[in-house]
């Protein structure tokens, strides 16, 4: 059991939407019996903003995501990666300082993953991103990576400073080759 500092406050306590991040876990937790359109404006509703920028703004996450026209379809009618990208599409819009991704892009082929996190650093430039994964694939372009062993941090480095100094991140890097999850 820890706490959570933010800008040097502890925001334990707080509920999370009164916390200064937004979390998109792997499980996409999208609202069945709305539209896409909807799920992505659930929180900029609640903030009480007008429909023009509601609708401009379910525009932008929409492409932003790579999922242009589908505001009217239903959850139900998307993939796994699709349901993803809307639950990420949703997170941008909170304007929050900090995004966390926990496994939030597994269910996406690498090439999406790679351009969604392109567009990401390119439209959400001064937003942290954290993003937890199994795949190194997903972090491999970070400007920093913490490999973990047994829950505590082993190593802090970028792609090419781990795989000169860490083993478990060559392990790692090395047995994804061999499964044809990694591209070099």
């Amino acid at each position: 059991i820890g706490k959570i500092y933010f800008d040097g406050q502890d925001i334990t306590s707080l509920a999370p939407n009164e916390r200064k991040l937004n979390t998109v876990f792997q499980k996409y937790s999208l609202f069945p019996h709305m539209t896409i359109a909807e799920n992505i404006a659930f929180g900029l509703k609640i903030s009480k903003k007008s429909k023009e920028y509601i609708n401009d703004k379910i525009k932008y996450a929409l492409k932003l995501v790579n999922l242009d026209g589908f505001e009217k379809r239903s959850v139900d009618s998307l993939s796994g990666g699709q349901q993803q990208r809307i639950a990420i599409a949703r997170a941008v819009l909170k304007k929050h300082e900090i995004l966390i991704f926990d496994d939030a892009t597994s269910a996406l082929d690498l090439k999406t993953e790679a351009a969604l996190y392109q567009a990401l650093r390119r439209e959400c430039p001064h937003v942290t991103k954290i993003i937890i994964a199994q795949r190194i694939a997903s972090i491999r372009d970070a400007d920093q990576i913490m490999v973990l062993d047994n829950g505590r941090i082993s190593d802090i480095g970028t792609h090419d400073q781990l795989m000169q100094s860490s083993a478990i991140y060559q392990d790692i890097f090395h047995s994804q080759l061999k499964e044809g999850d990694e591209k070099q």
